[in-house]
């Protein structure tokens, strides 16, 4: 399973009206630290598969949803439940961190 990509126009329905916690990252094309983390992501996509809706949000594509969490640099990943964000990191951190954090919420 592959992260789901998310946008501005399918976030309140993907991500805020979830019955599960949700990790988004938020990222671009451009973005050197987004590309480190990717790999993390996609592997988290599938190992929390029916758990946790594991997904990804362009920066550059959509500039709405960025700016509505004050997303300023990223990578950042934002974790949502009940429609609430819970979390929030910055920066490349290592797969047990994003786990930690995740394991956290639920």
């Amino acid at each position: 399973m592959k992260p789901i990509q998310f946008t501005d126009d399918t976030f309140d329905a993907e991500v805020l009206k979830s019955d599960k916690p949700v990790l988004v990252d938020f990222w671009a094309t451009w973005c050197g630290p987004c590309r480190q983390i990717a790999p993390i992501v996609e592997e988290l996509a599938v190992e929390l598969e029916g758990k946790v809706k594991i997904g990804k949000l362009d920066v550059d594509d959509n500039q709405q949803t960025a700016i509505k969490y004050g997303v300023r640099s990223i990578p950042t990943i934002l974790i949502f439940k009940d429609g609430e964000l819970k979390d929030s990191i910055v920066g490349a951190v290592p797969k047990t961190s994003i786990v930690q954090r995740l394991n956290a919420v639920n």
